[in-house]
């Protein structure tokens, strides 16, 4: 069965939001008996003018479009001024598609045309607010690289694209055929969809205190070590309490928080990196036993430190 696949395009649209799940879908179909149709369409079928001055000629106009197995909504500068017309369009496609995705604020157009309402979604981090404060009815959620709810995903920028495609890959076709493409394009197989956006140093604030500061590098580079509130407090030289309530106001969040997400990152970057065994990774990142970076990894990944491996490490193999 031919799945057809049309990705969106308009004048302002972030070329890598459109290049990046082209080139996935497009490597995928030349795998054998994988049989995708991946079409570029913009409203009138006339070229288009990216975001960075990349003209973009389009096989077939939007409103041409019939059904289509997988429709995919990009991003861009473009979608600050939304074209009525060409969100009514985006929306009486997705109605007859089997599955609607966007890329970075492609998520705006879906959501004006109404079809992220009472959905969990997101968007680029830098966006998340806006789209919340703009569209009440979708529940933003800010860390994930894409979200899946029933027949919508949605996922945050640019380079997450390539990650939401090779996963509609894997699930359409299998993971072989998504390996092949991500050896290709030099990419990982996918980075799981729970995976946070940006690090943690980029997710939290750096504190104007000297101290805090110096404590918040010091617990990145020590992530083995007894971080406890009251080991961290005695380091700072302030009081348990005292430090958790600095703490918070000038990192943005708790002790706790900040070295949970430490210690997930650090452990997934060994994963990725190093050959070192999961007992030995839960170890040195300060985790009491390997179950217990599990039960850390399932919470906040959605999978296992041996799965989590695969996927990263599987390219390369």
């Amino acid at each position: 069965m031919r799945r057809e696949v049309v990705i969106v395009v308009f004048d302002g649209v972030q070329s890598l939001d459109v290049t990046g799940p082209l080139e996935v879908f497009a490597g995928a179909a030349r795998a054998p008996e994988v049989d995708y149709r991946v079409r570029v369409a913009s409203l009138d079928g006339g070229v288009v003018t990216t975001s960075s001055g990349l003209g973009l000629v389009p096989s077939v106009p939007l409103a041409r479009v019939g059904r289509v197995d997988t429709l995919i909504v990009p991003g861009g500068e473009g979608t600050r001024r939304l074209d009525p017309v060409l969100v009514e369009t985006v929306g009486r496609v997705s109605a007859r598609a089997r599955r609607t995705a966007s890329v970075c604020t492609g998520a705006f157009v879906l959501a004006e045309a109404g079809v992220l309402d009472g959905l969990r979604a997101t968007t680029h981090w830098a966006h998340c607010a806006t789209l919340a404060r703009r569209y009440p009815r979708v529940e933003v959620d800010p860390t994930p690289i894409f979200v899946r709810q029933g027949s919508v995903v949605t996922s945050a920028g640019v380079s997450a694209g390539i990650d939401l495609a090779l996963a509609l890959v894997e699930e359409d076709v299998g993971r072989q055929v998504a390996l092949a493409v991500a050896r290709q394009l030099v990419v990982y197989l996918r980075r799981p969809g729970n995976q946070a956006q940006f690090s943690t140093h980029l997710a939290v604030q750096t504190a104007q205190r000297p101290a805090v500061r110096e404590l918040q590098h010091w617990i990145v580079s020590h992530p083995g070590a007894d971080l406890s509130v009251e080991a961290l407090a005695a380091r700072a030289g302030l009081s348990p309490r005292q430090f958790a309530r600095v703490f918070a106001r000038e990192v943005g969040v708790s002790p706790g928080r900040f070295v949970g997400r430490v210690r997930l990152e650090t452990a997934c970057r060994l994963l990725e990196e190093s050959q070192a065994g999961v007992v030995s990774v839960a170890r040195r990142c300060g985790y009491g036993s390997d179950e217990v970076m599990r039960r850390a990894f399932v919470r906040a990944l959605g999978c296992a430190p041996s799965e989590y491996r695969e996927r990263f490490r599987g390219a390369g193999r």
